[in-house]
């Protein structure tokens, strides 16, 4: 007996010395015009990070042209870090695969491929090990999505790179109608989960019921590997007459202060518009509903992540390289968020 009680303690002791898996926290950076501001590259600094997400360009179909245009292309107004390595991301439409064809694919794939590649040196970067394409696909265009990405892969642009993409909570939970992209790995998404649209003081940008509801019981089993994307914004999405009319950019957290701008509905997240805003293009009694993240926000989708993603290797992104958005956080707060994983 004092054998088995010793072989069950060492058996213990070993699981419980069991090394986490290494994870590589770093940043999106989703703006048009790349800055290199010490605040804000003090935060990769701190984070030890070797690489940046940035987002090169939305790629849309343009009706009058009839093919795929760059939106808000990415201008790099300084080089990005000599220590930092880019991966350029790249975010399409998805209703614009209902529009093209295998051919137009093809095309599409060699255009972005030369566009991705000169944006890269622009940035201060002879080459990249990593492309990640953004797209929301569907069952209807998860055909000619494929197939985008399996010619992307062939062009000789992307010779020895990985390419990744993003996933929707839905993909996941919908793996038959979904389908499994043609790539290596794919990035978890784990905001923008509720309805941005629908009128009420819930938070569309992270709801801990839709991400149980959507991963509890799928997220063990996917079968690509997972890096994760968690938020820390905020923004003010506006309603007039309870209909959705769009967000504010205009719009901070300080204004709900002034009592004579906006009235606090109950303890909710909406605000009335006591007067009529023209800077903000806001009329009186619209409504603002403004969501934000919190540290308890990123805690508990850390810590429930961790208990359903597989045990490996993964870079953990933040969404996304703003001073303005993380001033909300310090860099403990970040550690303990990390440390779950």
């Amino acid at each position: 007996m004092r054998k088995i009680s010793i072989l069950i303690i060492s058996v213990l002791f070993i699981i419980g010395c069991k090394p986490k898996p290494v994870v590589h926290p770093t940043f999106y950076y989703w703006k048009t015009d790349y800055q290199n501001k010490k605040t804000e590259t003090n935060y990769l600094d701190l984070f030890k990070s070797k690489s940046l997400y940035v987002r090169i360009m939305d790629v849309d179909f343009d009706p009058d042209a009839q093919q795929p245009v760059p939106v808000s292309p990415i201008k790099f107004s300084d080089p990005l870090p000599a220590q930092v390595n880019i991966i350029p991301v790249v975010y399409i439409v998805n209703q614009m695969f209902n529009n093209l064809d295998t051919l137009k694919n093809g095309e599409l794939a060699s255009r972005i491929a030369r566009f991705v590649d000169a944006k890269v040196k622009q940035a201060g970067k002879q080459n990249y090990n990593e492309l990640q394409i953004d797209c929301d696909w569907t069952k209807t265009t998860r055909v000619q999505y494929f197939n985008f990405l399996n010619q992307l892969q062939k062009n000789p642009l992307m010779k020895g790179k990985t390419i990744s993409v993003t996933l929707r909570l839905h993909q996941v939970k919908n793996l038959t109608t979904s389908g499994i992209p043609p790539v290596k790995k794919v990035m978890l998404m784990c905001y923008n989960m509720g309805n941005l649209r629908k009128y009420g003081p819930q938070n569309s940008i992270l709801d801990m019921h839709e991400m149980e509801l959507y991963l509890k019981n799928d997220l063990k089993s996917y079968p690509l590997k997972l890096d994760v994307a968690l938020p820390i914004f905020e923004w003010a999405v506006v309603f007039r007459k309870q209909q959705y009319a769009g967000i504010s950019k205009r719009l901070n957290k300080t204004l709900f202060q002034d009592k004579k701008l906006f009235k606090r509905k109950g303890d909710s997240n909406l605000y009335a518009l006591l007067v009529d805003y023209p800077v903000a293009g806001l009329k009186k009694d619209d409504e603002i509903r403004w969501e934000e993240i919190t540290l308890n926000d990123l805690l508990a989708s850390s810590r429930f992540l961790s208990r359903y993603l597989p045990s490996e290797e993964r870079n953990l992104v933040f969404y996304h390289l703003d001073i303005d958005l993380l001033k909300h956080f310090t860099h403990e707060n970040f550690q303990k968020v990390i440390a779950d994983f």
